[in-house]
């Protein structure tokens, strides 16, 4: 529960994100110069997930980079991070910047959201202000903490190896404690659900307990004993590592090389990102089905303005394959599963690290951000999910 401490302590500085308009230009520039390649050859394929076979569509791309450039406005997303409240604080020599909201509620509990790649902050800005001052009463409510990755956004760019999920995982209970809150509750997907995965684990004084979208069994678990279903999800993990994780295996490996590329072109940028977003949303041919075109160019552009494309990368080079073996989470997990995901744990593997699971759901629709495709069934999952949490502990 939060101290009886200020709201932004000594070393918390307030931010506001303001972008020169010379380099909202310099971007529309860039965007009209932009060399593209000829048309993927998969295009007499129908609408649906074979037309993105050889990667995002030439014509879908020319549509949203025709879009960014012409009708695209960046002022509004970056009011709405402002609105929110904005705030940096330097933990072992990094600069974190985080958007942090309190509840006007006395009975409300903190908790932190962390984000993953390539999705940024952006992913849960439409749903900090409901979690924090519901419009029902009867909901519980959060101080919403949601920080930008070290790399990511607003966060400094590290200049040297270290910054893993590991030390970010303890940077991230440094930070809850600066703001006062010495006991958290903990939410994330992708990276993000790694990282709580982390904190459940090594923090258990401070954890109050978590939720996440994306759980971790122990490598090497048989199937032995899987149901039918479960058994699909473990073949659709394994196919997906093996035929379409390229981007993971890149960025583990030569994040530099390729970040060149994303901190130079604007158009190779959306690309690299756009493609995930397809790739990984539960729609039947484009991502902007489900998630609205400007939200996701508020993504692409601030990785953009920040030039964070290698920097961000690297999280995987610190990090892929890196979650500790032995690592188990003894404080309550809630563990929700989406159907689009790219990797679905079966419970039976979810139990052997996460101890406590008090709540197990899988959601009827949504992938990989569903915080941005389902945003309305994404926070009643995740106050329910919560409150099973809260109602474990003795």
């Amino acid at each position: 529960m939060p101290r009886p401490t200020s709201d932004v302590q000594a070393d918390v500085q307030a931010f506001e994100a303001h972008a020169a308009e010379a380099e909202l230009d310099e971007l529309r520039a860039r965007l009209a110069a932009a060399r593209l390649p000829e048309a993927e050859t998969v295009r007499g394929a129908g609408a649906g997930p074979a037309r993105w076979e050889q990667g995002v569509p030439l014509a879908d791309l020319v549509d949203v980079v025709n879009h960014w450039r012409t009708a695209y406005d960046w002022r509004p997303f970056e009011d709405r991070l402002n609105r929110i409240g904005q705030f940096r604080t330097t933990i072992d020599g990094l600069g974190i910047h985080f958007l942090h909201r309190r509840s006007p509620r006395a009975d409300a509990t903190p908790l932190i959201l962390t984000h993953g790649w390539p999705d940024s902050v952006a992913r849960f800005v439409d749903i900090v202000e409901e979690l924090a001052d519901p419009k029902d009463p009867e909901e519980p409510a959060f101080h919403v903490v949601v920080p930008s990755l070290p790399g990511f956004g607003y966060s400094d760019r590290p200049a040297s190896t270290g910054w893993g999920t590991e030390k970010i995982a303890a940077a991230w209970v440094e930070l809850m404690g600066r703001l006062g809150y010495d006991r958290f509750l903990a939410h994330g997907g992708d990276w993000g659900g790694n990282i709580t995965t982390v904190l459940g684990g090594r923090f258990p004084e401070h954890v109050l307990g978590i939720h996440t979208t994306f759980a971790e069994g122990p490598p090497g678990l048989s199937t032995d004993g899987l149901t039918e279903v479960e058994r699909q999800w473990a073949e659709d993990t394994r196919d997906f590592w093996q035929r379409r994780a390229a981007y993971a295996k890149q960025q583990a490996s030569r994040p530099q090389t390729i970040g060149y590329s994303l901190v130079d072109s604007p158009v190779g940028l959306l690309a690299w990102i756009l493609d995930k977003f397809a790739e990984w949303s539960d729609t039947e041919d484009s991502p902007f089905e489900t998630i609205p075109m400007d939200r996701v160019l508020d993504d692409v552009t601030l990785y953009w303005l920040t030039r964070t494309g290698a920097s961000a990368a690297r999280i995987y080079y610190e990090s892929h394959n890196s979650l500790d073996p032995e690592l188990r989470v003894d404080v309550p997990a809630a563990i929700t599963g989406y159907p689009h995901d790219v990797e679905k744990c079966p419970r039976p593997w979810a139990q052997e690290r996460y101890r406590r699971i008090v709540r197990w759901r899988t959601a009827e629709s949504g992938g990989h951000f569903a915080a941005m495709e389902v945003p309305e069934y994404f926070v009643e999952d995740l106050r329910e999910g919560l409150a099973a949490v809260l109602a474990a502990r003795p």
